[in-house]
């Protein structure tokens, strides 16, 4: 897998300050893309051991609330080996911090039916995860005013509660000023 760029200090892909990966692939190709040059899968550098120590190193501070996972997009087969043995990496080294993901895929169809990928691995992705932007990015719906969002098809769901539940539990935070 490769990466297009580790950011150790973003505020715009959820609450806080956070460590954010973006991944390179992304099937999609959504019009109006903010990030095209990550479609192509061999963008940006290799993915090694070294960038997990980045990233774990950087979300060592108390004022890192969590991990944002980006892309491209993370739910590429070819992306969900690797992340499969990052995130619980992450989930181990700092429990209390969250972790968010972004994907075009849809919760339901593409990454609980285990479509896209050995449904061992999605299932464990997801079970690390615990708030999932979902949906194709609709420039037709674009809305400035969203937060965490950039369209208004997109869902900001909690994962944990959703799974645990069996139905879609959305975000608390969605329509506060978390």
């Amino acid at each position: 897998m490769n990466y297009a760029t580790i950011k150790p200090f973003d505020v715009a892909n959820g609450p806080g300050v956070r460590v954010s990966l973006f991944v390179s692939g992304c099937t999609h190709r959504c019009k109006g893309c903010f990030n095209e040059e990550a479609w192509d899968f061999n963008y940006g550098e290799k993915f090694t051991g070294a960038e997990a120590e980045k990233i774990l190193t950087a979300m060592k501070p108390d004022y890192i609330k969590g991990f944002s996972l980006l892309g491209g997009e993370p739910f590429e087969p070819s992306n969900q080996r690797v992340l499969y043995e990052l995130l619980p990496q992450i989930k181990e080294s700092y429990p209390e911090k969250d972790i968010w993901c972004y994907t075009g895929y849809d919760f339901e169809k593409d990454l609980l039916s285990g479509r896209l990928c050995d449904r061992e691995i999605t299932m464990g992705m997801l079970s690390c995860i615990d708030i999932l932007v979902d949906g194709k990015f609709v420039e037709e719906k674009k809305n400035l005013k969203l937060r965490f969002k950039g369209s208004e098809n997109q869902r900001i769901i909690d994962v944990k509660k959703s799974l645990k539940e069996n139905r879609i539990i959305l975000w608390e935070g969605e329509n506060n000023n978390v």
